[in-house]
């Protein structure tokens, strides 16, 4: 084997070692060198460096190294950059092409043409479950995302949790193929709730949001006294953000008719943002803060107390004080500027009954 081979040789085989399908990898050139050195007896009396500077060369201009051009460099004559880039592997294509056009009439293959690192076994797999449901896909029922991706996919989170499952993350994406198309539907978490004593659902009009558990509890009490502001026939527990995600589950228990929703949280910075993205997010349902039980809430201010690592929305903060007049603005304003907060909680039993 000549000279040359020798050396080209073993570096190929260190670069194709180190090489990753999908990502680059920085390399230190002196390092390479070094590994070479150690390994080949007579690399100095085979004039070693100049095989290796040649053969780096020629692999820049194959594209399988990229320098990395700055002011250091390996400190040899001639010299090369210290550092270069290890590109991705290039792969030929793995999948029988006549298998991907029998397919392509409900899959899209074109990110794995231009992909070929993608052509994977496990890949290869998952689109023939996925293409063997499409078919079928006019008989099957709505299931929850994770159900299906469990029967598709062998895991239930596989589409959904993205550390779990990197592969998962854009699979859909790469084959052309919407949530839709495999029936999923994303069900709204359920609440807990509390409906007042001798309605039944069809009389429900008013529905009061609370977002912590405290008032909740104190909002029942209030209610079965007939003493809650509007009257409520039903209260929900919103439990913070989750409200968010659980609101429209409330369609899923009861008839589809014209509803009032007051909601109530704290006056900070969250509770102003958990409203506004509420109401944005249904802007079809009819939701307004519960100014009454705010207004009572304002006149605790002594119980202000500091606002802790919540994210901070001038928008949201905006929307949520136009709600108000110019008095109570100011000093919901003055309660924004030095962060600080009124809790719900200052709303109990015992505080409720000097408003009656």
């Amino acid at each position: 084997m000549g000279n040359i081979n020798i050396i080209e040789t073993r570096m190929r085989g260190f670069i194709e070692d180190i090489q990753h399908p999908r990502q680059k990898k920085k390399l230190n050139i002196n390092d390479l060198e070094y590994q070479l050195r150690q390994q080949i007896e007579d690399y100095y009396d085979m004039d070693g460096y100049t095989l290796f500077y040649e053969t780096i060369q020629k692999m820049a201009e194959e594209q399988v190294l990229s320098p990395i051009m700055n002011k250091q460099t390996n400190g040899r004559s001639p010299g090369l950059p210290l550092f270069y880039w290890v590109n991705v592997k290039k792969q030929e294509t793995k999948w029988d092409r006549l298998e991907m056009l029998k397919r392509n009439d409900l899959l899209d293959f074109t990110y794995y043409n231009q992909h070929p690192e993608w052509q994977t076994d496990d890949e290869w797999e998952r689109i023939l479950n996925v293409y063997d449901f499409l078919k079928k896909e006019e008989e099957r029922e709505l299931v929850s995302l994770e159900e299906r991706s469990l029967e598709l996919f062998g895991h239930e989170k596989f589409l959904s949790d993205e550390k779990l499952f990197p592969e998962g993350k854009g699979f859909l994406q790469r084959i052309g193929v919407n949530k839709e198309k495999l029936k999923t539907v994303k069900y709204g978490e359920p609440f807990v709730y509390w409906l007042k004593r001798g309605c039944d659902l069809t009389s429900i009009k008013r529905i009061l949001i609370v977002e912590n558990l405290s008032f909740f509890h104190t909002s029942v009490k209030l209610l079965e006294e007939d003493l809650l502001d509007y009257e409520p026939e039903m209260i929900i527990y919103g439990e913070g953000k989750k409200i968010e995600s659980s609101f429209s589950f409330f369609f899923r228990m009861f008839p589809e008719q014209p509803y009032l929703f007051y909601y109530a949280g704290d006056l900070d910075a969250e509770g102003y943002s958990i409203f506004v993205r509420l109401k944005e997010r249904f802007d079809d349902c009819s939701i307004q803060p519960a100014l009454k039980i705010y207004r009572k809430m304002l006149e605790c201010r002594e119980f202000a107390n500091e606002e802790r690592k919540q994210v901070r929305n001038e928008l949201h903060k905006n929307a949520f004080f136009s709600w108000f007049t110019e008095e109570e603005q100011a000093f919901l304003e003055s309660l924004w500027v030095t962060q600080k907060r009124i809790p719900q909680e200052v709303l109990t039993i015992e505080s409720w009954r000097k408003w009656l």
